[in-house]
């Protein structure tokens, strides 16, 4: 800014908007606002574990097919968000739906500030559309809820006990390759105190199963207990919601007009077609935003 101020004021003495001077205040502007953007997401993204890769699982809301053709667009939606990122994916569980669509998805996005921008993406969604499986061409609308956690690394401690887990084995269903279906490669894994079930069927070896299996199953109980300690600071919130069908977090209209609105922070945008192909930064960035500002007004500072 400094040097900003310098050349503006030589800009001022040579009186030509388009001097050497003028060109030179502009682009110290600009680098400007490219540093404060970059301190700006620092600050958006400071999280503990916000770094982090994370796991995304992806679930249907009650309504059948419909439902689970969301729940698949909404795969698709975050798949192209990562590819658009230049972040790895790995598909660990995908379940069919019958007749289309999909029952549960969970995959993991590795890179860094993966967890910290997904973060924002945790919630349920509401689809409002002209039924592609309605013969009469009725509008419905379906749900699907998107969980997210940070893919924790072994330096984060989450003890489980092996005594408190059940591990079944079992051959992969659905598209796989033969290698995939012909032995009992698929794992479901079961945390008895909690009740939390996962599941990997992706890879053809069982141990790269076991071994994903255990990797969700940590992350879920990790987030179990941030959860709590979250639950005991919320009870002094005003904008207090709980993730519960009815509460969406944004929603994507396709008829009777065209527009996807969040609902946290009144961010719309017209462009249902690329919002569905995955441009969803501006949702993200706004929710972080709001986050940072909520918490510096919280601050006793």
């Amino acid at each position: 800014m400094e040097e900003a101020r310098l050349f503006l004021s030589m800009a001022a003495e040579d009186g030509a908007e388009d001097s050497e001077a003028a060109r030179e205040t502009q682009s110290a502007l600009e680098r400007a606002r490219s540093e404060l953007d970059r301190r700006e997401l620092e600050v958006m993204l400071s999280g503990e574990y916000d770094l982090l890769g994370a796991i995304v699982s992806i679930h249907p809301g009650a309504g059948g097919l419909e439902a689970q053709d969301w729940a698949e667009m909404l795969l698709r939606l975050y798949l192209r968000w990562a590819e658009r990122h230049e972040y790895e994916t790995d598909l660990a569980d995908l379940q069919p739906g019958d007749g289309g669509g999909i029952k549960s998805a969970t995959f993991t996005v590795d890179g860094d500030y993966a967890y910290g921008y997904l973060k924002a993406e945790a919630g349920i969604h509401r689809l409002v559309r002209i039924s592609p499986f309605d013969a009469n061409a009725r509008r419905h609308t379906s749900f699907a809820s998107v969980f997210v956690f940070p893919a924790i690394d072994d330096k984060v401690e989450v003890v489980i006990n092996p005594a408190d887990l059940r591990v079944d084995t079992f051959r992969a269903s659905g598209a796989g390759g033969q290698h995939v279906n012909k032995t009992d490669s698929a794992v479901r894994m079961t945390h008895l105190p909690t009740g939390i079930v996962v599941s990997c069927q992706n890879e053809r070896s069982q141990h790269k199963n076991r071994a994903m299996a255990m990797k969700i199953l940590r992350a879920h109980l990790f987030e179990l207990e941030e959860r709590k300690k979250r639950e005991q600071l919320e009870q002094f919130s005003k904008d207090k919601k709980d993730i519960t069908w009815g509460s969406q977090i944004r929603s994507y209209v396709l008829q009777p007009y065209r527009m996807v609105k969040d609902h946290r922070t009144g961010v719309e945008i017209g462009n249902t077609d690329a919002v569905l192909d995955g441009a969803i930064d501006q949702f993200i960035e706004a929710y972080l935003m709001g986050v940072r500002k909520s918490g510096a007004e919280a601050s006793p500072a």
